[in-house]
C-alpha cells in the first residue's frame, strides 16, 4: 500500500502540473462569481431529475447536493469551488428578455424572448434535458412558442437538444461550415473520442467527494437522445444582422478558436453579448483530451481582441454558453482581455521556448503564467490546462516528434514495458521501485513505472492495485477536472475493467450526413489487408437526391467520385439516402434496385470493421 500523503492544494502553479502543494494560494474570501452565479435565479427543476421515455435517468442534478458541504481530503478546493459554482440549476434573467438555463446538462441554454416567442440558443446536448430547460422556462415565463434556433458553434452539447425545443419548421442559424464540423468532430473518430469522452467527462463514476465532482465547464454531460437538423441560415461574415421573430442579432465569426465553426453575436436592443465558448470561467482546451483538431491559440486571442474593439460600448453584459455572465463595462472588459492575453500567452511563450530548442515537455513543465492571470479565477485550469495546452501549441506547429532521433521510432508500448521491466529486474523491483517513488510524494514517476509493469505483466493483479492507488491520489490533487477524472476513471478500470457507458458524440446524426460523408465514414473502416487484392466498382444513383456517385475499393482503399464518367462498374444501385442508412445497418436491400453481380456489395461489406467501444486504454 502507498504511505497517506497530504492532500494536494491550491498554488499558483498548481494548474500548470494538475494541482500539488505550493505556496500563493488563491483567494478563496473573493465571492464575487457567487454573487454572479446566483444573480438573476428564478426557480429550480424540481426534483432536478430528468428522464428518457423509457424511464432511464440521464441527468440528475441533485446528484451533486454533496457539494453544499466543506471540501474534502478528496477534493482540490479550488476544483471544488469551481464545482460548486457548475452545479447551481435552474432558471435564470440575464437581462430584459434575456433568461438562461443552467445546471441541466453540460452546457447552458439561452433563451431570448421575440415578437411572438422565443429563440432558442444552444439547445444543449440531449433532447430530453433540452426539453425539461425548455418547459422550465415555460412554467415561469408562458407558453411561448419557439420561432428560432441558433447554434454557436459545432459542438454536439450546443446542436444535440434540438429535437426537444423544435420540429426543425423555423429558422436555424449557425456559422458557415457547421454541418461539415459537426459531423467531421463527432462521427469520422466518434467510437475514439466517445471512448476517452467517457474517460475525460468521468461518464462511468459515481458523483461524489470521491468520485466524479465536475470537470470545470460543467458538472457533467447528459446521457439522453442527440438530434440534429440542419441551419436554414448560413452565417457567413463578421457584421451580419439577421433579425428573428423582431430580435436584431449582429455576428462576429471566429472559426478555428473554440471550434472550427463558431461565432460570437451581439443582442443590440438588449445590450446584451454572447461569446458562445470562446470565453468562459477557466481555461478551455487547446486540444480537449477526448480528441479533436488542434485550436488556434493565436486567433482565438485575435478574435477576442475584434470583439473587444468590435463591441465596446455595445453591451452591458456578456454570457455565454456555459457558466454565468459577467455584468458592468469594466468588469467585462477586464475579464476579455485576461481571457484574450490568456490564449495568446500560452501561444506564444510555448514558440518562443520551442525556437530555443525546448520540446514539449520541457516546455510544459516551464511555463507559469503572470500573476494577474494566475489569480484570476477564470483563468484556472479546471477544464484546460497549461501543462497539456502547451503541448497541443507546440503539436499544432511542430507535431508529435520532439526532433530527437531517439524516439522517432520506438517500441509501442507492450513492448517498450516488457524491456524497461527487464531492465529494472522484473515486476517485483519496479513494484518496490514505484512504491518508494509514491511515498516520498513522486506520484508522477511512480504511475510511469507501474504503467509499465501493468503493460508488461497485465495478469498481475498487485501492479494494477498499486497503479490504481497511485491514480486515485493523482485525481483527488488535481485541480483540472478533466485530469480528476482521467486519472480516477483508469483506477476504476483497473480494479473493475470497462464500464462503458459513453457519451454519445455521435448518435441520432446519421440522417443528416451527406452522401460524401457516408462514404467517408466506410472508408474509415475498410479493413485494407484483407482487401488489399480485391477491386470492387459500384455506381450509386440517390433518386431523392439527384446524385450520383462512383465508389472504387482497389488497394484497400474506398475512393469516392460524384457524378462520375461511363464505365463499367461492377454493379449499379438505385435507391434513396433513407434506404443506404438502411442497408448499413443490416436492414437489407429492401426496396433497392440494381443491375450487375451483388457479390461485390457483399464483398465489400465483409472488408468493414466493426468499431470496439470498448477498447483498452490503461491496460493493454
Amino acid at each position: 500500500m502507498i504511505r497517506p500523503q497530504p492532500t494536494a492544494r491550491v498554488s499558483s502553479t498548481s494548474q500548470t502540473h494538475g494541482g500539488s502543494a505550493m505556496d500563493n494560494p488563491l483567494d478563496f474570501g473573493d465571492r464575487t462569481d457567487f454573487t454572479n452565479a446566483d444573480r438573476g435565479f428564478v426557480a429550480a427543476l424540481t426534483p432536478g431529475v430528468v428522464t428518457a421515455a423509457d424511464g432511464r435517468v440521464v441527468w440528475d442534478a441533485d446528484a451533486w447536493a454533496f457539494l453544499d458541504g466543506e471540501c474534502p481530503d478528496t477534493a482540490n478546493p479550488s476544483l471544488w469551488r469551481q464545482s460548486q459554482l457548475c452545479a447551481r440549476q435552474g432558471l435564470y434573467r440575464v437581462t430584459e428578455g434575456i433568461y438562461q438555463v443552467r445546471g441541466l446538462d453540460l452546457s447552458n441554454m439561452t433563451i431570448v424572448e421575440g415578437d411572438t416567442g422565443v429563440i432558442v440558443v444552444d439547445p444543449l446536448l440531449s433532447v430530453e434535458t433540452a426539453a425539461a430547460a425548455l418547459g422550465l422556462y415555460r412554467a415561469h415565463r408562458g407558453d411561448r412558442p419557439v420561432t428560432g434556433l441558433v447554434y454557436s458553434h459545432s459542438h454536439a452539447d450546443h446542436f444535440g437538444g434540438a429535437a426537444g425545443v423544435t420540429d426543425g419548421d423555423v429558422p436555424i442559424l449557425a456559422p458557415v461550415g457547421f454541418m461539415e464540423h459537426a459531423v467531421a468532430e463527432n462521427v469520422y473518430a466518434g467510437t475514439a473520442m466517445t471512448r476517452r469522452a467517457s474517460f475525460m467527462y468521468g461518464a462511468t463514476l459515481p458523483a461524489g467527494p470521491a468520485g466524479q465532482i465536475g470537470f470545470g465547464l460543467g458538472n457533467a454531460a447528459s446521457s439522453g437522445t442527440v438530434s440534429l437538423f440542419p441551419p436554414t441560415i448560413d452565417v457567413t461574415h463578421t457584421g451580419q444582422e439577421e433579425t428573428i421573430d423582431g430580435v436584431r442579432i449582429v455576428f462576429q465569426l471566429t472559426p478555428g478558436t473554440e471550434a472550427p465553426s463558431e461565432m460570437n453575436f451581439l443582442l443590440p436592443d438588449h445590450r446584451a453579448l454572447c461569446l458562445a465558448e470562446n470565453a468562459t470561467h477557466t481555461m478551455h482546451n487547446v486540444l480537449t483530451l477526448r480528441g479533436a483538431l488542434v485550436r488556434d491559440a493565436r486567433i482565438w486571442s485575435r478574435y477576442l481582441t475584434e470583439a473587444i474593439t468590435m463591441f465596446d460600448g455595445a453591451a452591458d453584459v456578456v454570457f455565454a454558453s456555459h457558466h454565468w455572465p459577467t455584468w458592468g463595462q469594466d468588469n467585462m472588459t477586464r475579464y476579455l482581455t485576461e481571457q484574450r492575453d490568456l490564449y495568446a500567452y500560452l501561444h506564444d511563450q510555448t514558440l518562443r521556448l520551442a525556437n530555443q530548442g525546448h520540446n514539449a515537455a520541457e516546455i510544459a513543465e516551464m511555463i507559469q503564467l503572470p500573476p494577474a492571470l494566475d489569480a484570476a479565477w477564470h483563468g484556472r485550469g479546471y477544464y484546460g490546462t497549461v501543462s497539456h495546452n502547451v503541448k497541443a501549441v507546440y503539436q499544432r506547429y511542430l507535431g508529435w516528434f520532439d526532433g530527437n532521433p531517439a524516439n522517432l521510432w520506438q517500441h509501442p508500448p507492450v513492448e517498450t514495458a516488457k524491456r524497461y521491466v527487464d531492465c529494472i529486474g522484473g515486476v517485483d523491483a519496479v513494484l518496490t521501485k514505484a512504491r518508494d517513488y509514491a511515498d516520498a510524494g513522486d506520484l508522477r514517476f511512480a504511475a510511469q513505472l507501474l504503467q509499465h509493469a501493468v503493460f508488461a505483466d497485465p495478469a498481475r493483479g498487485d501492479a494494477k492495485e498499486l497503479l490504481a492507488q497511485v491514480y486515485e491520489k493523482l485525481g483527488h490533487g488535481a485541480e483540472s477536472g478533466i485530469w480528476r477524472n482521467f486519472y480516477l476513471t483508469g483506477a476504476q478500470e483497473l480494479r473493475h475493467g470497462p464500464d462503458v457507458t459513453p457519451v454519445d458524440l455521435g448518435g441520432g446524426m446519421a440522417a443528416v450526413l451527406s452522401i460524401e460523408q457516408i462514404f467517408d465514414t466506410l472508408a474509415i473502416r475498410v479493413d485494407a489487408p484483407k482487401a488489399w487484392h480485391d477491386t470492387i466498382i459500384i455506381d450509386w444513383t440517390f433518386t431523392d437526391l439527384g446524385q450520383s456517385y462512383r465508389t472504387t475499393l482497389r488497394n484497400g482503399v474506398i475512393v469516392q467520385q460524384r457524378n462520375p464518367p461511363a464505365g463499367n462498374p461492377d454493379l449499379s444501385l438505385t435507391l434513396t439516402k433513407a434506404q443506404l442508412l438502411g442497408m448499413l445497418a443490416g436492414k437489407g436491400l429492401g426496396g433497392i434496385t440494381h443491375d450487375g453481380d451483388l457479390d461485390g456489395l457483399k464483398r465489400m461489406q465483409g472488408y468493414l470493421d466493426a468499431p470496439d467501444p470498448r477498447f483498452a486504454i490503461v491496460t493493454p
